[in-house]
């Protein structure tokens, strides 16, 4: 029996544990909360309080560029810088006590060996660091070693043998497009070209280690967190690099055979208007930007500005007949020299009589005073308008350094420029815009935007392709066939017909030779030439365009013939286009 007086302190016990047994549960209860429920939250606030946190940054690669095939134009890879610590080595190597196991004579041989350098000169610049400061804790070893050779040296086991890794960027082909893909700084930010224009998906996006370390220096358990880093997203262009080696090698030749200062050859498939090759000479090998002069880091495709010459009567032609002003039986009087009533005074390149010209024997002579005549049917905003719309005066794909040409509205042409305007003279282009107006002419019309990207593969693997290029009807189906049969003519019945014949293909071309310009006016005796043109003529598939700036061994636009004739060749090879099957209609008659 329980009396009152032993009631009291068992109850007083009773309730004594249970209070502690509370605490003792909230302690608990606040113990989960903090190490299980809020855990993420507790450790993110010791890591930005006080200095409780490290943290470290974990870096991405940046994405890789290749051509249509995939075939890679630039990578990133890791490399290693080594280094020695030639005060450790000394005090290993006096310790007579604890030896090394391998000596510093036999060490440094096994590393000259790997290296494959003077076992000499690796003592001596360990000796002369120790002469210099007793307690130097480095001497560079060498730079950019592959993961092979660093391997070869960990495996050594020297403790006085560091290697720090570092990510480079490396172009397997060399000079193969690398005007086109461009170059990254020492921070890995592109500068020009591609690594410039892509760099958002290039790019990669660091991650982030973060953890807590005990007073021993130690890890935290369960303090660490990771952020992993996404690597940069692989560039696919519409350049094919093989195509593209053997017209950097041709463009070269040809050249420095024509003893050009540069020149370059653009060629653009008709039916998508992408760029299948941007070759140029000189060129440049991003491995090595110091081999090449620093005008030779861009590129002259997008970037060199020139006036077309004859190669833009063409589309004066096509605005001609496009407009109604002509057809292929208007004549117009020419004669090889001409004043016009506003004073204007236009020149043939060669001596004739007056000749009642059809626009196609304009174009096989490559009369200047007949397209004067024949530019002018229509009015000077018109031929503006119509300049405009085939792409000139304006960026194609806005590639990093574009020149946009210069084309004058027409309000502000004055009277000589009315007339020079119909033959190419007063006005610059760039490569891709003769190409591009080439590529609507051969495509029944239809002008489609240049591009050079066929996609970004992001480093999660989401593929990004850009938006559709813009189409447009420029000028009317009937008004392309017409310009494309003269082209067709000017191949076969122009001076250099045997030179440029490419064997079972009808091929339609024109050629430009204008005089280089400068502040004053004209250059005596400096030319551009350039040859454009498109095939097969009865199903067009790719223009060709080849340009040389400042030939001197030959200054007429012959200069470019044999070029344009084996960059066509190729083209129509690699692609394995078809022969022409439809024969040639009759020739046209250049003459009422």
């Amino acid at each position: 029996m329980t009396t009152r007086a032993t009631r009291g302190p068992r109850r007083r016990t009773v309730v004594a544990l249970a209070v502690i047994l509370a605490v003792l549960s909230a302690f608990v209860v606040r113990l989960v909360d903090i190490q299980v429920v809020s855990a993420n939250e507790h450790v993110e606030d010791s890591l930005t309080v006080g200095q409780l946190g490290s943290t470290s940054t974990l870096y991405g690669d940046r994405g890789s560029i290749i051509d249509q095939n995939g075939i890679t134009l630039a990578s990133s890879v890791k490399v290693y810088d080594a280094q020695l610590s030639p005060s450790l080595i000394m005090q290993l190597e006096s310790d007579p006590e604890n030896p090394p196991k391998v000596s510093w004579d036999e060490a440094s041989a096994q590393i000259a060996e790997i290296l494959g350098t003077d076992v000499d000169e690796v003592r001596a610049g360990v000796a002369a660091k120790l002469e210099d400061d007793p307690h130097s804790q480095y001497y560079e070893l060498a730079k950019g070693l592959s993961t092979e050779k660093y391997l070869e040296l960990r495996d050594l086991g020297l403790v006085y043998l560091h290697a720090d890794p570092r990510e480079t960027r490396v172009y397997p082909n060399g000079a193969v497009a690398g005007n086109i893909v461009g170059y990254v700084d020492a921070a890995g930010q592109g500068q020009a070209g591609i690594e410039q224009l892509e760099s958002q998906c290039l790019a990669p996006t660091d991650g982030e280690r973060t953890y807590l370390r005990g007073k021993d220096g130690n890890i935290i358990p369960g303090s660490e967190r990771i952020v992993d880093a996404e690597n940069g997203g692989a560039v696919q262009l519409t350049i094919n690099s093989d195509l593209q080696w053997y017209l950097q090698q041709m463009i070269s030749e040809e050249t420095q055979r024509m003893a050009a200062t540069s020149g370059t050859v653009t060629v653009v498939e008709v039916k998508t208007g992408k760029i299948r090759a941007a070759a140029e000479w000189p060129s440049l090998d991003p491995n090595d930007l110091n081999a090449s002069s620093p005008e030779d880091w861009g590129t002259r495709v997008f970037g060199a500005w020139f006036e077309p010459g004859s190669t833009f009567k063409a589309i004066t032609a096509a605005a001609v007949l496009d407009a109604g002003a002509a057809d292929m039986n208007t004549t117009v009087s020419a004669n090889d020299h001409e004043e016009f009533s506003n004073g204007a005074v236009v020149n043939d390149p060669f001596r004739h009589d007056t000749y009642q010209y059809k626009l196609a024997g304009a174009l096989i002579d490559s009369s200047n005073v007949a397209l004067s005549k024949f530019g002018t049917l229509i009015d000077a905003q018109t031929r503006y308008e119509y300049i405009k719309k085939f792409g000139f005066g304006s960026e194609t794909i806005g590639f990093p350094r574009e020149n946009p040409g210069l084309v004058h509205p027409a309000d502000q042409w004055d009277g000589q420029t009315l007339y020079t305007t119909t033959f190419g003279q007063a006005l610059t282009v760039t490569a891709p815009q003769v190409a591009g107006a080439y590529q609507a002419i051969a495509n029944g019309g239809e002008k489609i935007d240049l591009s050079l990207i066929e996609s970004c593969t992001r480093g999660d693997g989401t593929v990004v392709t850009p938006d559709a290029p813009e189409h447009e009807q420029v000028i009317s189906e009937q008004a392309a066939s017409e310009v494309t049969r003269i082209l067709e003519n000017v191949t076969v019945q122009g001076g250099l017909s045997e030179q440029i014949e490419v064997p079972g293909y009808r091929v339609a071309t024109k050629t430009g030779t204008a005089q280089k310009a400068d502040a004053g006016g004209y250059i005596a005796g400096l030319y551009s030439t350039s040859m454009v043109g498109f095939a097969p003529v009865d199903d067009p598939q790719y223009v060709v365009l080849v340009t040389l700036d400042e030939p001197t061994k030959v200054v007429s636009s012959a200069a470019t013939a044999s070029a344009f004739q084996k960059a066509m060749t190729q083209v129509l090879k690699t692609y394995r286009v078809s022969p022409s099957t439809v024969p040639m209609d009759e020739l046209l008659p250049k003459f009422n």
